[in-house]
């Protein structure tokens, strides 16, 4: 009997869970038998039939996914009424925008739609740069690139790389914006027109990036759009999520001297690094929320679903991030993240700074127990102090709870005076109880899964730019209950990724990547102390909702980060304490504070979340598309 048949014999679940993710997963065939077996060697039989249950699902999610994209493509892109407007249309800033493409045996289809892609844009000033890096030139190339002036074509001789035909192509180039373009790939027509009329709006722009999706060949549908935050520094430096279309200012290209070798594969990962640390202000770095370009999917392109046709890419990412950092001077160690071409660094902090964790609680003996094991026992970080501010508990059992647990020189307990619930004025007067030079927020009806949280969210948080740090929550049942929070959904705000099982992957794998947001919960949240005293602490006249979205809010106007760290796992078991919001009294309160929290802060309401791309549904917290008109 082949052992396959004894691991996953026909007819049980995991031989029927194979084979239907051999059949629906693209790159995932019946001969990938062998890194299943691997799986369950390394993982168990249990966790692996999770995880190709997971895959199932997510095929599912993806199938949906490009469903709802053809809808938004057919909803949302330029009519031809609108494609001869752009043509008729005069900019007052007509830049020159210089496309640079590296070529190395390019096949000739390819070729022929990239440079017909061109000449059939609604914008017109602009050159294609071709440097040839193939071993033989390939004259049927010829009759393509010589039928308009506007191509210029240099055969190298020799293979440089992707960086160093790339930096030939800039060489050639004279235009007043450098634009990155693959040999494969395509742009819609009406790309050039939406760079330059971002130029025209924004005249100091630097940098420009777009929202992409993947092609395999004209006649087929388009599909996987990624549409993308605006600028992420975290984001960034966990994955090249800006990728393309990167058109940068040529004065920038020459500061930044090209493309590097020593990074080839991750070429322009690297540049693109060096962008963030070049601009003068991150504000001249502009995204544009359209799909302005055709990422083509064969099977020598990373694209390609199964990556490891170019797994040098993905290893080029860790040295390319590492020198970054030491470049800007932060002290961290990069390596690979949850998912392959995702990368996770481990900041490094200064000394032996002493944490305060406070922690609300009224009664609820056992749930403040867990809790409170869970720190104790797991904890790997040594100089920390449990503040426990007692809101009116009125159970004996927990006032004897609190003696026991001030036996323990790590753990004080301050009585909040006060009748009701003020969440904001019980943690300020945690803080103001405490001596940490950083402060967590902890609610009492978590669990903490990670032992070295502690370190995780202080290296994030002692960073200069960086104001607050979260992390994911679980529910009990091990799915999500927050993975970062946008602005806008559900009304006011929403937890991202709510409900997504423990071994899933979201869209784009974001519920697992390190990236900045507008705001994280204050179920687990780490700041410093200078934080607190800057901003004004947290707001009391917002006794129990949105008190730390406008405490995340109120760090964001001072400049600086709100960071999600998906590596640092806690349980929460939420609500346990204060209930729902099950009243009538209950509902008009909440409603009463969600008219003042979005008047607080209507720019944000106005404007859309930055972190959160406008061609997302206001409905979902999945990152499902928006299938109407923006």
């Amino acid at each position: 009997m082949r052992l396959r048949d004894r691991i996953f014999p026909e007819g049980t679940i995991p031989r029927k869970i194979l084979r239907a993710s051999a059949h629906t997963i693209k790159g995932f065939k019946p001969h990938n038998m062998k890194t299943v077996i691997n799986m369950v060697k390394e993982e168990g039989i249990t966790k692996t039939i999770k995880e190709l249950k997971g895959i199932v699902l997510g095929s599912v999610y993806v199938e949906d996914l490009n469903k709802t994209y053809q809808q938004w493509i057919k909803n949302n892109e330029p009519t031809e009424k609108d494609i001869e407007e752009q043509r008729k249309t005069t900019f007052k800033n007509n830049p020159k925008i210089s496309i640079l493409v590296p070529m190395y045996n390019t096949p000739y289809n390819f070729f022929k739609e990239l440079v017909e892609c061109l000449i059939n844009q609604t914008y017109s000033n602009w050159e294609l740069c071709l440097a040839d890096g193939s071993p033989e030139q390939d004259k049927s190339l010829e009759e393509i690139y010589k039928k308009d002036k506007r191509i210029k074509y240099k055969f190298i001789g020799e293979n440089k790389g992707i960086a160093g035909n790339t930096n030939e192509c800039i060489k050639m180039a004279t235009g007043d914006f450098i634009a990155l373009f693959d040999h494969d790939d395509l742009l819609p027509v009406f790309s050039l027109y939406e760079v330059v009329k971002c130029i025209n709006e924004n005249p100091e722009v630097e940098f420009i990036y777009t929202d992409e999706d993947k092609i395999t060949t004209l006649d087929k549908p388009r599909f996987n759009p990624h549409f993308k935050p605006d600028f992420s520094l975290d984001f960034l430096r966990a994955n090249n999520y800006i990728c393309h279309f990167s058109v940068f200012k040529k004065e920038l290209m020459d500061k930044l001297e090209g493309e590097r070798s020593k990074y080839d594969g991750a070429q322009d990962f690297d540049i693109i690094l060096r962008v963030a640390e070049n601009v003068k202000d991150f504000k001249n770095i502009i995204h544009i929320p359209k799909v302005l370009y055709h990422w083509r999917v064969h099977p020598n392109s990373t694209a390609q679903a199964e990556v490891q046709s170019k797994p040098y890419a993905f290893e080029a990412g860790i040295p390319a991030i590492q020198d970054h950092l030491e470049r800007m001077g932060i002290k961290g160690t990069v390596e690979h993240g949850a998912s392959l071409g995702t990368y996770r660094i481990k900041y490094a902090f200064e000394g032996n700074p002493k944490v305060s964790i406070i922690i609300p609680n009224k009664d609820e003996k056992e749930t403040l127990k867990t809790c409170i094991d869970s720190i104790l026992e797991k904890t790997t970080y040594s100089n920390y102090k449990i503040i426990i501010v007692e809101n009116n508990s009125e159970t004996e059992e927990i006032f004897e709870y609190y003696k026991e647990l001030e036996k323990n020189e790590k753990i004080k307990v301050v009585k909040y005076e006060e009748k009701g619930f003020n969440y904001s004025k019980i943690i300020n007067l945690g803080v103001k109880s405490s001596d940490g030079e950083f402060i967590v927020q902890l609610n009492n009806d978590t669990e903490i899964e990670t032992p070295d949280w502690l370190e995780d969210m202080l290296g994030f948080a002692s960073r200069e730019d960086v104001g607050a740090v979260g992390c994911k929550l679980y529910y009990p049942d091990n799915t999500i209950q927050h993975a970062g929070i946008v602005f806008g959904v559900d009304r006011v705000a929403t937890h991202l990724f709510r409900g997504l099982p423990r071994h899933l992957h979201g869209y784009f794998a974001r519920e697992s990547t390190i990236q900045d947001f507008s705001a994280v919960t204050a179920a687990c949240m780490m700041a410093k102390r200078s934080i607190y005293e800057e901003v004004g602490y947290m707001d009391e006249d917002m006794p129990v909702a949105f008190n730390d979205l406008d405490f995340c809010l109120k760090i964001r106007k001072t400049g600086k980060l709100i960071v999600y760290d998906p590596f640092v796992n806690i349980i929460h078991y939420e609500s346990k304490t204060r209930g729902y919001e099950d009243t009538p009294e209950k509902v008009a309160r909440f409603e009463a504070e969600i008219e003042k929290f979005q008047n607080k802060w209507k720019e944000i309401y106005e404007n859309g979340d930055q972190y959160y791309n406008k061609n997302f549904s206001l409905n979902s917290c999945h990152y499902d598309i928006r299938g109407t008109k923006q």
